[in-house]
């Protein structure tokens, strides 16, 4: 019978490796473990701090006075399979000190420490049985991260002593089951006592309801790293993003709130590094309470949490929501190969949901590991955060990656699973807005449409078809006309309304709406991973060309198709969602899975918002989001019903084909590329906030994908008796089209190839 080993010291046995997973004990290993041994024996021994009780609430680290009126800091830890817990102090040297935490109150660990104050660096040693058969990973020689810090200071370094196991074991097959006794204290950061003393009395939320709200997904370093107009000290940082310039290119945009990429600290990892890059996109957290310490200006050992808030502060006060994408899903730890960095070593049977041979992890991500969420302690890890980011950084909201994986319970989505349940009775966490990445890699997880009411849902259904019609690829109008009106199919069911839907062409994942018209294959030679990365079903068109061009026909074919898909985008029912730099012509160079591309491949390029070939797109964007902004019928708060609701009235909704006349079924089943959607502004069922009926302007919104001109005639009476052309996405310039009078109702008018026009009824009544 085989026993499970040890890297350095010779282990009293433990339980015995299962019979059908023997461990045959290699050649040479007498010498190996003693060598260790030595090295083990021969470091000096840490200093050590006396610990008082403490209390074991809240969890993390917490600066406050003590019984005696002395200010300390009170240290607790949830542990619950430990042994023993040892809170590790680290002078400015890098020098040691321990105190074992004695206190055991139901699973946590805690003591309070007198004369600890903020800025005090530390970090946790667990012990307990090393048995990986039974996944039980305890490794004392293992400095972990506190999974409630507040701040992080230093990088991890993923070399070998950062590893529970010894990754060059001579036998790979079970080299996670040998256990490697070297100190991890000098590769990996700790985390940093913070004084959060905020009231947050100065803050003025702006409450945007979702049917006004317009996002924009931006990337903290991304967004500011090449902004001509803020101070070199501050690119890519979140002081960066508080600059005026930078809220300046918001607010004239209109965009409500902005979604940062994942700002909770996060680890590279060690394939990328020995490439020499970065996980740039951030999809990799270690500190769910901790804002990443390199997007920090003014420094890492706290001042990073006053500059976060800080920027949330600044964009409050310019109108403009924060909401945070979040990664519950898994941590940087990985697989049963990855290194032990925290939850691993903290409790690994009581932090991962592992599979029945629980060596392995149960995957659900992609990424190696899934958190248990169906554990009350990592439910309460997960809403602790929240709530932390909601009451003490400000922020307003969360996208969640990879939601379904959250949704389930022992195995499948579950829409009752515990975390649901959890964050619908939350009194802080259900009045936020919360947006599902509405799957996971998992058997049944995609999800889009079935999360429940408080919910909002990354709808990729309106991606594909807005991408599909554009390149000429729809077979008929059915599935638009469901995206343009708010995704009923999908969203009308539970009292859900059409913000359920966050409609998006394009996001940090995928091409850039430049590189969807330019490129019909990814180009991601640069990620150095063969091709293999970055999907191949893209749904684009490169308009005649691959890449970059010097034919002018296929430039302005392809900013003439950014156009009709901005314009769909923003003119659709839902909530937009525009990803950063596609307002003025970012490209990534075909590069569809930039996860690791911290370079000019990714920033926004600043130098095109001077470009007078891009300048017109940033003008057409912003003039849609005011048209949406100044009229509710634009962003409606209820489904159309395709009625009236007075009998004098018109249908709220009504689709129309060239000819001028209301679409039949037939009409819907037949091959078509021309669709025209009238939007009565009369028939709106919303109350304003004195119970009064809300009234708009008329709206018909007509888009041709044909390659040639169509003809199409305006409905008529009762509809309209004119018609305004306020918006032409055949017009380089919006702003140079001429000034036209209105066109009668009935008239024909031309509708330029592949384009969209929006124009405002005049007259209208009733229909007999």
């Amino acid at each position: 019978m085989s026993e499970t080993r040890e890297h350095g010291v010779v282990p009293a046995p433990l339980l015995p490796a299962p019979a059908a997973a023997p461990v045959p004990q290699p050649a040479g290993t007498a010498d190996r473990e003693a060598a260790s041994a030595a090295e083990v024996a021969a470091r000096p021994e840490p200093r050590r701090a006396t610990v008082w009780p403490g209390s074991p609430q809240p969890l993390g680290a917490r600066f406050h006075t003590g019984p005696d009126g002395r200010a300390g800091t009170n240290f607790a830890l949830w542990a619950a399979g430990a042994e023993s817990v040892e809170l590790c102090l680290f002078d400015a040297d890098g020098t040691e000190t321990r105190a074992p935490l004695t206190e055991l109150t139901h699973e946590m660990w805690h003591g309070f420490l007198p004369g600890v104050l903020p800025g005090q660096r530390y970090g946790y040693r667990v012990d307990g049985r090393w048995d990986p058969w039974t996944g039980a990973r305890w490794n004392p020689a293992k400095l972990l991260l506190d999974p409630y810090a507040r701040a992080v200071d230093g990088d991890f370094r993923l070399v070998p002593e950062v590893y529970g196991h010894v990754r060059d074991w001579p036998e790979p097959e079970v080299a996670d089951t040998v256990r490697d006794n070297r100190d991890s204290a000098p590769y990996v950061p700790k985390g940093v006592v913070v004084d959060d003393d905020d009231d947050w009395e100065d803050d003025h939320r702006p409450k945007t309801p979702w049917s006004d709200s317009v996002i924009y997904e931006l990337h903290v370093r991304g967004f500011t790293r090449t902004h001509p107009d803020i101070p070199p000290e501050l690119r890519g940082t979140y002081a960066g993003l508080a600059h005026p310039a930078a809220i300046a290119h918001l607010t004239r945009l209109g965009v409500t709130a902005v979604e940062l990429l994942p700002v909770h600290h996060f680890a590279h990892e060690e394939h990328l590094e020995r490439k020499g890059l970065r996980n740039y996109w951030g999809y990799n957290s270690i500190g769910y309470f901790a804002p990443h310490a390199a997007y920090s200006a003014s420094g890492t050992r706290g001042e990073q949490v006053g500059e976060f808030k800080r920027m949330v502060r600044a964009l409050h006060a310019a109108g403009i929501e924060v909401i945070l994408d979040v990664v519950y899903n898994h941590t940087a730890e990985g697989g049963e190969g990855g290194p032990t960095l925290s939850l691993r070593g903290i409790d690994n049977r009581g932090y991962y949901r592992l599979q029945q041979d629980a060596r392995r992890y149960a995957d659900y991500t992609g990424c190696g590991n899934t958190l248990s969420v169906v554990q009350p302690h990592v439910l309460r890890l997960i809403t602790d955060s929240l709530r932390y980011w909601v009451t003490e950084m400000g922020v307003d909201g969360f996208r969640f990656d990879l939601a379904a994986a959250l949704a389930r319970s022992m195995h499948d989505v579950d829409m009752l699973s515990p975390f649901l349940a959890v964050i619908a009775q939350d009194p802080v966490l259900r009045r936020v807005k919360l947006i599902a990445e509405p799957w996971d890699v998992g058997s049944g997880g995609y999800q889009v449409g079935a999360f429940p009411p408080l919910w909002t849902e990354w709808n990729d259904r309106f991606r594909d078809t807005v991408r599909d019609y554009w390149r000429g690829a729809a077979g008929d109008v059915r599935d638009l006309a469901y995206r343009l009106s708010g995704s009923s199919d999908l969203y009308d069911w539970g009292g859900r309304r059409p913000y359920a839907s966050v409609n998006f062409v394009t996001a940090h994942d995928g091409f850039t709406l430049r590189d969807l018209v330019s490129y019909e294959r990814k180009h991601n030679a640069a990620n150095g991973e063969d091709g293999r990365d970055g999907t191949d079903n893209n749904r684009s068109w490169n308009c005649g060309a691959e890449g970059p061009t010097d034919d002018p026909a296929v430039a302005a074919l392809r900013r003439r198709q950014i156009r009709n898909l901005l314009s769909t985008l923003l003119l659709s029912t839902g909530v937009p969602m525009l990803v950063a730099g596609d307002e003025m012509g970012r490209t990534q160079g075909g590069n569809n899975n930039a996860y690791c591309q911290d370079n000019a491949t990714s920033w926004v390029d600043w130098s095109l918002a001077g470009d007078p070939a891009w300048s017109a797109l940033t003008d057409l964007a912003a003039r849609l989001i005011g048209l949406r902004r100044a009229h509710p019928v634009l962003r409606r708060g209820g489904f159309f019903s395709g009625l009236a609701h007075a009998p004098e009235g018109l249908r709220d909704l009504a689709w129309f084909g060239p000819r001028g006349e209301e679409m039949t079924d037939e009409d819907w089943f037949a091959p078509g590329r021309t669709l025209g959607m009238f939007l009565s502004g009369q028939e709106i069922p919303q109350r304003d906030a004195r119970g009064e009926p809300v009234l708009d302007d008329s709206f018909l919104l007509v888009a041709h994908a044909g390659p040639r001109p169509a003809a199409f005639a305006l409905p008529g009476a009762p509809w309209a008796t004119a018609y305004e052309l306020l918006v032409d996405t055949a017009l380089e310039d919006q702003a140079a089209a001429p000034d036209l009078p209105p066109v009668a109702g009935g008239s024909v008018v031309r509708v330029p190839e592949r384009s969209v026009r929006l124009y405002r009824a005049c007259g209208g009544g009733a229909i007999g």
